[in-house]
């Protein structure tokens, strides 16, 4: 079964998994997951001894599976990130230019108005708030505001051209603003599936390793394959099992 089947498959009960039991990754993914496959194909020759202590080899049967889903679920989460990343780069680049111009109308707009209290008392509500989506709207109404008095705007030697390149800015910044925000919502959203993803390969993982511990505690040919690899090069002190709670 591909990981992506894994996924879907086990997707119900990941998501059934309640924030207070969730687990943070203390190593990298890739190499908790093809740790727990190689426990998968190591504890096969010990069904007899684990299932005496009271192992449920359904455990060790659904190792695959909850492996595959964790996988999928690293790789959905990175997809999300790098998306993400991409927006909030393309945001940085191009916003500067943006509230430039918004600032550039702002002032120009306030001179062609100075004498008309009205447009003025508007450009100033416009000129309101300095936030990213401020910005946009910003754009968008002065790019009506303008094009509304023409004449005025004429008269100082303002380049029409501009309004409509405000708008043509609005659109595009509110559709970028709109993806970033959209894409950290989907990278929260992606990163606390990957964290139950983990947890649930975990449960099973460290179940079978406390069970192989017990049971081969005399026999350390065997015991070192209830051991983490990761734990024993990196030399922690901490035990392997503990986690941080979400």
């Amino acid at each position: 079964m591909s990981t992506t089947n894994d996924y879907n498959e086990l997707l119900p009960v990941i998501r059934a998994i309640k924030p207070n039991q969730v687990l943070i990754p203390s190593m990298p993914i890739d190499v908790f997951v093809q740790e727990a496959e190689d426990l998968f194909h190591w504890c096969l020759d010990d069904m007899q001894e684990l299932t005496r202590v009271g192992l449920l080899w359904d455990v060790v049967i659904s190792l695959p599976a909850r492996s595959g889903a964790c996988r999928e679920a690293q790789s959905l989460w990175i997809k999300e990130r790098n998306t993400s990343q991409e927006a909030e780069s393309n945001w940085k680049v191009e916003a500067p230019a943006a509230f430039d111009l918004r600032d550039e109308l702002l002032h120009q707009f306030r001179f062609a108005f100075r004498n008309n209290e009205g447009l003025l008392a508007r450009v100033d509500e416009i000129a309101q708030g300095n936030t990213n989506a401020d910005m946009v709207q910003d754009l968008n109404d002065l790019a009506v505001l303008g094009k509304a008095n023409t004449a005025l705007l004429t008269v100082i030697g303002f380049d029409l051209t501009l309004l409509d390149r405000a708008a043509d800015v609005a659109d595009r910044m509110g559709d970028l603003l709109g993806a970033t925000n959209g894409e950290r919502k989907s990278v929260s959203e992606a990163m606390q599936l990957r964290d139950k993803a983990y947890t649930y390969l975990k449960l099973a993982v460290d179940e079978i390793r406390e069970c192989g511990k017990f049971v081969f505690w005399r026999n350390p040919d065997r015991l070192k394959g209830y051991i983490s690899d990761y734990w024993k090069t990196q030399k922690k002190s901490v035990p392997e099992k503990e986690e941080t709670s979400a």
